[in-house]
């Protein structure tokens, strides 16, 4: 199996404002121990802005790479071979289908935090998937990614 020239790979990392919040929660942490007296308080404001920035880092770890002929989304393994055409959605039409255009069968790797989106069909006719979605910053690099990615898996390509 041959390599793709360019892989691909992007973290689609939460937001800056989420640090902020995680701080934020820390500090109500702080203030609810605070009549307990001042080492609470701050145990309170170090393991409740720590706590939270866990989560936002674990939610924003996830990451989607196009590499050895495979596409690598999350918990998604595919092969490139089993994908069609791959639709770039502006932010208007990455919400809808999100919401009333979805597929209940469909696999979404979604970010609300993220507005463009990818949607790319999965051709396997074993695979009762009829898409996948994928929320990335970059939808036109992804594309590109896939297309050479499926470009150079395909038999009898140089």
């Amino acid at each position: 199996m041959q390599l793709s020239a360019q892989p691909y790979e992007e973290r689609l990392t939460a937001p800056r404002s989420w640090w902020l919040i995680s701080f934020l929660i820390g500090v109500s942490f702080a203030l609810i121990l605070l009549p307990f007296g001042t080492l609470p308080m701050l145990g309170g404001l170090v393991g409740g802005t720590a706590a939270a920035a866990v989560v936002a880092s674990s939610y924003g770890s996830v990451r989607i790479r196009v590499v050895g002929g495979l596409l690598l989304a999350g918990e998604a393994k595919v092969p490139v071979t089993a994908l069609g055409v791959a639709e770039i959605l502006d932010a208007e039409e990455a919400r809808a289908w999100r919401t009333y255009k979805a597929d209940t069968r469909a696999f979404l790797l979604l970010r609300a935090y993220i507005p463009t989106a990818l949607r790319v069909e999965v051709t396997d006719p074993e695979d009762p998937t009829p898409y996948l979605y994928l929320s990335t910053r970059e939808p036109e690099r992804l594309a590109a990614a896939l297309r050479e990615a499926r470009q150079a898996a395909e038999p009898g390509a140089a």
